[in-house]
């Protein structure tokens, strides 16, 4: 019988699609295709969307082996990678205080990324992230420290920090100013979520006054779980919004203790913190939740009425464990001047 050939139509697909397939698949399962023919061995090293996660790592309840499993395969798919790596996204709770982090990140900083996405859990881990073509970052761990070094074009950051009580600590001792480290050089900045502590992070070293950079596209930001009776928080999100012109979607949770924020001290509204000439020109929704009613948050909710022309919501949700002062919020929000005719305001319970 005459020999058939059988053509090989998936290794003639374009360039293309074969990488599409390849980002589709797990990450070991694409490094895999190498044993396929010799048209397919290299194919995975120029994936420029690289994902790892749980399927990547070794079976195993034993914690040791599985990290130096995982540490051992990044670092060489790492070495082995042709061409740019535009996503690198790594989900892991085994490398929390891996050193190789930081060397993974300088090599990623040399490869065009364009968007970083690191949940590494529990851990006692310091970042720094340096890398000029970065738009996307989104953090998620029990980090020590977080330093952004030449990361001009970023246009979206969330994170969300874990904190032990010795880490909490050394935040409390430390005199660096960690809102001028971490947002003193993403002028570009369009998005900024802050999930547990972030505000508490951005406090430490936080120096009144104007911050290095105005943030001019920025447009929408959320921050949870903000503590309303620690002065330095609070400070921490006037400064921002207040430099914010473009901003247009406010989002806030409160994580106040009630008895200490109705002791804390006066902050002045009307003074250095807020310019009696600030104005939200941009901001159309505010969307306030978790609300005790103790004073603070309530003068920052009448600041933000007060100099908002152009705003059409205000939704305000209390705190499940604030029921005793409902009544009196609702009626104090209702007495606060607006300075949008057409802002309302919503009450919401739950």
């Amino acid at each position: 019988m005459d020999n058939v050939l059988v053509r090989d139509s998936i290794s003639d697909l374009p360039e293309s699609i074969i990488e599409t397939i390849l980002t589709k698949l797990p990450i070991r399962d694409a490094v895999r295709t190498s044993i396929l023919s010799t048209k397919w061995r290299y194919k995975w090293a120029n994936l420029t969307h690289l994902v790892f996660d749980g399927k990547c790592g070794t079976l195993c309840n034993d914690k040791g082996p599985v990290e130096d499993n995982l540490v051992k395969f990044i670092t060489r798919l790492l070495f082995l990678h042709d061409g740019p790596i535009h996503n690198f996204s790594l989900s892991s709770a085994y490398l929390q205080s891996s050193p190789d982090i930081d060397q993974w990140l300088l090599f990623l900083s040399r490869k065009d990324i364009k968007e970083l996405v690191l949940e590494l859990g529990e851990g006692d881990l310091a970042l720094t992230i340096r890398a000029p073509n970065l738009k996307y970052l989104c953090l998620e761990g029990e980090f020590k420290d977080i330093c952004l070094e030449n990361t001009p074009l970023l246009v979206s950051i969330s994170v969300a920090m874990y904190m032990t009580d010795d880490i909490a600590e050394r935040f409390e001792q430390s005199s660096s100013c960690n809102f001028t480290k971490f947002l003193g050089g993403v002028p570009f900045l369009e998005r900024l979520i802050g999930h547990i502590y972030f505000t508490k992070y951005l406090s430490i070293g936080n120096q009144l006054g104007k911050p290095p950079i105005t943030y001019g596209h920025l447009q929408i930001v959320e921050l949870y779980q903000v503590s309303f009776e620690d002065m330095k928080e609070i400070l921490v999100v006037l400064r921002l919004i207040v430099n914010s012109p473009s901003l247009e979607e406010l989002q806030i949770s409160g994580s106040s203790n009630t008895s200490a924020a109705t002791e804390a001290s006066d902050l002045d509204f009307g003074g250095k913190e807020c310019p009696t000439d600030c104005t939200f020109g941009l901001l159309k929704t505010v969307k306030m939740t978790d609300m005790s009613g103790v004073p603070h948050e309530m003068e920052f909710i009448k600041f933000l009425l007060g100099n908002s022309p152009v705003l059409k919501i205000m939704s305000v949700t209390p705190s499940v464990y604030g029921t005793d002062a409902r009544i009196n919020m609702l009626i104090e929000l209702l007495r606060f001047r607006r300075a949008s005719p057409d802002a309302e305001i919503t009450f919401i319970q739950d």
